[in-house]
């Protein structure tokens, strides 16, 4: 457990805390109106991309040096402020005050003015909390305004970056963390959920890249409809030297023989996507590209739930009206696929950066 404190003068900021890895949702709206905590009680996760203000747009920018911030293609603004942003649910908050003239927005502080939340020891500008409608209601300190405290007293200056916990190899146990409840694809009457929008969104752009362009035969069922009309609609046709196959693979589901491209489960810990391999977490020679995808989303894909494809049985539905469904099939969250494809190198490629310029309608 970390406690982070103010670097200036050492008030603690938040309550224990333990870290899990950063929602693909995080800075994605949602479509309920009023959203709950970005993270679970006594959370937090540290985003380790440039995400605070100033912004500044890409053409002032230049190639050069939006590569320097690790971005490879055309976004609609760029931050060049500091990064490792410290996010946790408002409630784990303690010693800070509002600052009022920058809780801007419909109903509640979007965040946009910038930092609005003080140390209520010195007054120093720590961190932005974020509350309004349809946003995730979070906390995000700034890095180089608070420090953390490990739980056994020992100030350490040092905000953590990315983890390289190990977390590969054979399946596996619940107490490493790998068990996670299912998280359902509709959020509410009428939307999808924009949790998964998010996360098929961000995967989506990773098996792109995975596929070098080729073809990707999706198996029928719940992978078609959240990830294959997409790859089809995005991918060239015609007939191509090989088409690539995709499966699903993790703790309780080998990958299934002759698949090239495996869509694994993230560790919603670490963050950390499983491998198939040996006790040593070495995959084989020639083991297939695997994909990381939210670990809530990935259960549900991998084991559903009886009858979440089928009809109730005769008779039943003329008692109760089934619940209200989206009006529209299952699309990935095309702000989340951009940022994803904008950050990775292989969009350099030509036929990648066709597809980014595509989906951004240039």
């Amino acid at each position: 457990m970390t406690v982070f404190a103010c670097t200036r003068c050492g008030t603690a900021l938040t309550t224990p805390v333990s870290r899990v890895a950063l929602p693909a949702h995080a800075r994605r709206e949602g479509g309920d109106r009023f959203l709950p905590p970005l993270l679970e009680p006594g959370t937090y996760a540290v985003d380790p991309l440039w995400c605070a203000p100033p912004w500044r747009p890409w053409e002032e920018i230049g190639e050069a040096a939006a590569a320097a911030l690790g971005v490879h293609a055309p976004l609609p603004g760029l931050s060049v402020g500091p990064a490792g942003a410290v996010v946790l649910a408002p409630g784990d908050t303690r010693g800070t005050v509002l600052l009022p003239e920058r809780c801007e927005g419909c109903c509640a502080s979007a965040g946009g003015l910038g930092p609005n939340l003080a140390c209520a020891g010195c007054g120093r500008e720590v961190g932005t909390r974020i509350d309004d409608c349809y946003r995730w209601q979070s906390v995000w300190f700034l890095a180089a305004a608070v420090r953390r405290i490990p739980a056994d007293g020992v100030v350490d200056d040092r905000v953590d970056g990315p983890s390289d916990e190990p977390v590969d190899g054979p399946v596996p146990s619940a107490e490493e963390g790998w068990t996670v409840p299912a998280l359902p694809p509709v959020e509410a009457p009428g939307w999808w959920s924009s949790q998964w929008e998010a996360a098929v969104g961000t995967a989506l752009a990773d098996l792109l890249a995975a596929s070098g362009g080729a073809p990707v035969s999706v198996p029928d069922g719940l992978l078609t409809a959240t990830f294959g009309r997409t790859l089809d609609a995005l991918l060239p046709a015609g007939p191509p030297a090989r088409t690539l196959a995709l499966a699903l693979a993790g703790p309780g589901l080998p990958p299934a023989p002759g698949a090239d491209l495996l869509l694994v489960p993230r560790h919603p810990r670490t963050g950390t996507g499983w491998r198939p391999g040996t006790a040593a977490g070495s995959p084989p020679a020639g083991a297939a590209a695997t994909v990381p995808l939210d670990a809530a989303v990935w259960s549900y894909l991998a084991f559903p739930e009886p009858g979440t494809t089928a009809r109730l049985p005769a008779g039943v539905e003329r008692d109760d009206p089934l619940p209200l469904r989206p009006d529209r099939p299952f699309a990935p969250d095309r702000a989340a696929l951009l940022d994803r494809l904008a950050r990775l190198p292989a969009v350099r490629q030509p036929w990648l950066r066709a597809i980014h310029d595509r989906l951004r309608g240039d």
